[in-house]
């Protein structure tokens, strides 16, 4: 693979990504307040999502991913199906990172706390199973996604708890 094709490729991956990577700091930015689980307990006593996983963020991350989306579509000729793929990346990147927080909560992970590479990729496994429902992606561009989250994710979060939206920086 050429220096340019791959270059290609990484663009592309990061295009298809984009609604969920804006859904998953939109829901980090704008979330707090109720909490998704409605302080709900699983039968281990231990809290569903916990305190992280709000209405408010989930609720924005959705709509500002899907917005992010249509834009896109915007620029490739094709609202419609952008604006589906973008409700569905980012429908899968909350519904991730519930399901990340849940197997956290599971594995008696208190919040705040570090569980590598769930933490990083929870929501883009999610938004990827999801969005291949609207439209498909290759394998290798699966493993590019995944592979540049955990760097973006990293250097994200740091950026946030430098500026303060996070307690912690991972």
């Amino acid at each position: 693979m050429s220096g340019l094709h791959l270059l290609s490729e990484i663009l592309n991956s990061l295009l298809y990504i984009l609604p969920a990577y804006v859904a998953n700091a939109s829901a980090c930015i704008f979330g707090g307040g109720k909490p998704l689980d409605l302080n709900k307990c699983w039968p281990d006593g231990r809290r569903l999502l916990g305190d992280g996983v709000t209405i408010k963020g989930s609720f924005f991350g959705i709509l500002l991913g899907t917005l992010t989306g249509f834009i896109e579509g915007l620029f490739f000729n094709a609202p419609l199906l952008y604006l589906k793929l973008g409700f569905t990346l980012s429908l899968g990147a909350i519904l991730g990172d519930a399901i990340g927080s849940f197997i956290k909560r599971r594995l008696n992970i208190e919040r705040g706390k570090p569980a590598p590479l769930l933490d990083q990729l929870d929501f883009a496994i999610g938004a990827l199973i999801l969005g291949s429902l609207i439209k498909p992606i290759a394998i290798h561009q699966v493993f590019i996604i995944l592979l540049i989250t955990i760097f973006i994710h990293l250097f994200a979060n740091i950026l946030a708890y430098s500026l303060k939206i996070k307690d912690v920086w991972w």
